[in-house]
C-alpha cells in the first residue's frame, strides 16, 4: 500500500492521484511562451494557461543549469542541496572541478524518495552531465538524450531506448536534443506508465533565438505538441524553468563582457585572485562559458573588502557581494562560493581572462544567463490549483508541490 504523503527536505508532498509530469525547459524566458501562443504556433500552451494555471516564479541565482535543476527535485535551495553552480573550487582538492559528481549532493530528491516508497519514477534530461545528479539513489529509469543509445538497464533502468523513441541521437548542439527528451517521455508515458516523472531539456535554442524568433517558435510549437500528447495520456503537467535568458551584448552584436581576471590582474598583480565562472560546462560553444554570475577568492577577508568597494566601480555590475552576504541572499552554501560575489547587469556578462574565452563559434550574438536579470520564470500546470496563497513568492522549486499538493 502507497503511503499518504512523503516528506522530503521538510516539505511533504502528497501520492500522486495520477501520472505527474514536471517538465523543466532550459532558459525559458516567459517572453518565449507568450510570444509562440500570440504567433498561434503553440495552442495547447494557450490553454493550458488559459485553463489550468499560469503562475510565474523565481529560479535559484545564480540561474544557471545544476543548481536549479538540483533545487526542483530537491524542492529546496541550494543550501539545502549543495549543487550551487555547473563548475566550482574545490577547495579541499585545491582545484577547480565540474560539480557534476553525486558526492557533492547533500540531500535526497524527491524523486528518490518516491522511488522508495514504491512509485514507478523516469527522468530524462538533455545532456548526461545532469543525469547522475537527477538520479541519485533513484529506483527507476533515468536516461540522457546525448547518451541515449548506451542507456542499460543496470545502469539507467532500460534498454534499447532508440527502438523505443524511433528518434536517432541527435547532436548535442540542436533542438533535436531537447525534442529527444519529449518524445521519450510521451513513450515512456504510452509503454511504462511512470507514477512521477521527470522531463529536462537544454537551452541550445534560447542562446541562439529571441522570444517570438521563427527558430524559438517552431521549438515550442514542437514542445506544444509533445505536452499534448501527455495531456491525453491523463497526466497532469507542470512546466517551469531553471533560468530565463538576455541578450549579452551591444548595438553591434559584440559581446558585453567584463574580463574580471584581467581586471583583477591589472590592479593586483598575477594570481592575486581567482575568478570562478559557475557557468562554465562542458557544452560552451554557444555561451562561451560567459554569464552574469561570478565567484573571486582572495587572499582573506582583509583584501576581499578592499576589492569590492573597487569591483561595485566598474560598469555593469549589478552587486558585489561578501560570501556572508551573498549566501544570505541567494540561500548558498557559504563553503562552496568565493570570498566575493558578483552579479552583472542584465545585458552584461562576466569572464575571466580575454584570453581563455573562445568565442569563435558564436555564430549569433551573445545571449546568456546567471544574474537576477533571469530569475524569473514561468510555473505553469495543465490543471487548476487551490492553496496557493496570493501572497506567496513561488520559487521554481516549488513545481513538485503544485503538482502534487495542490493542482486538481
Amino acid at each position: 500500500m502507497n503511503p499518504q504523503s512523503i516528506e522530503v527536505n521538510a516539505r511533504s508532498y502528497r501520492w500522486m492521484k495520477r501520472p505527474v509530469v514536471v517538465v523543466c525547459v532550459d532558459g525559458c524566458e516567459p517572453a518565449y511562451l507568450d510570444a509562440a501562443v500570440e504567433a498561434g504556433v503553440a495552442p495547447y500552451l494557450e490553454k493550458m494557461m488559459r485553463t489550468g494555471a499560469n503562475l510565474l516564479a523565481d529560479c535559484v541565482v545564480p540561474s544557471f543549469t545544476n543548481p536549479n535543476n538540483l533545487s526542483i527535485v530537491t524542492g529546496a535551495p541550494p543550501a539545502v542541496h549543495g549543487i550551487c553552480g555547473n563548475y566550482f573550487f574545490d577547495r579541499e582538492l585545491g582545484k577547480e572541478v565540474m560539480m557534476n559528481d553525486p558526492k557533492y549532493l547533500r540531500a535526497g530528491t524527491v524523486l528518490a524518495a518516491f522511488a522508495d516508497g514504491g512509485a514507478k519514477v523516469a527522468v530524462v534530461t538533455a545532456k548526461d552531465k545532469l543525469r547522475k545528479l537527477l538520479g541519485n539513489h533513484m529506483k527507476g529509469i533515468c536516461f540522457s538524450s546525448e547518451k541515449a543509445d548506451e542507456a542499460t538497464q543496470e545502469e539507467n533502468g532500460i534498454d534499447n531506448v532508440l527502438d523505443l523513441v524511433r528518434l536517432p541521437v541527435p547532436s548535442v548542439y540542436s533542438a533535436e536534443l531537447s525534442e529527444f527528451v519529449f518524445a521519450s517521455g510521451v513513450k515512456l508515458m504510452e509503454t511504462r506508465r511512470p507514477d512521477l516523472m521527470y522531463l529536462s531539456t537544454t537551452d541550445y535554442v534560447q542562446h541562439k533565438a529571441a522570444p517570438g524568433s521563427p527558430a524559438a517558435n517552431a521549438f515550442y510549437a514542437m514542445m506544444d505538441r509533445y505536452l499534448a500528447e501527455l495531456d491525453a495520456l491523463g497526466a497532469t503537467i507542470v512546466l517551469t524553468a531553471d533560468h530565463g535568458m538576455n541578450d549579452k551584448h551591444d548595438s553591434d552584436g559584440k559581446p558585453n563582457v567584463i574580463y574580471l581576471q584581467d581586471v583583477l590582474d591589472g590592479w593586483y598583480g598575477a594570481e592575486a585572485a581567482r575568478v570562478i565562472l559557475p557557468i562554465t560546462d562542458p557544452y560552451v560553444v554557444h555561451h562561451g562559458a560567459l554569464g552574469s554570475f561570478a565567484t573571486v577568492y582572495a587572499p582573506d577577508g582583509e583584501i576581499a573588502a578592499q576589492w569590492i568597494e573597487r569591483i561595485k566601480e566598474l560598469p555593469g555590475m549589478e552587486s558585489v557581494l561578501t560570501r556572508s552576504e551573498a549566501a544570505r541572499r541567494f540561500e548558498l552554501p557559504p563553503d562552496r562560493i568565493g570570498d566575493i560575489v558578483v552579479v552583472s547587469e542584465r545585458n552584461t556578462v562576466i569572464g575571466t581572462s580575454a584570453s581563455r574565452h573562445d568565442l569563435s563559434a558564436l555564430e549569433v550574438p551573445l545571449r546568456s544567463h546567471g544574474g537576477v536579470s533571469e530569475q524569473r520564470v514561468p510555473l505553469i500546470c495543465n490543471r487548476p490549483v487551490d492553496g496557493v496563497e496570493s501572497s506567496r513568492r513561488l520559487r521554481n522549486f516549488d513545481a513538485l508541490d503544485i503538482a502534487l499538493n495542490h493542482a486538481q
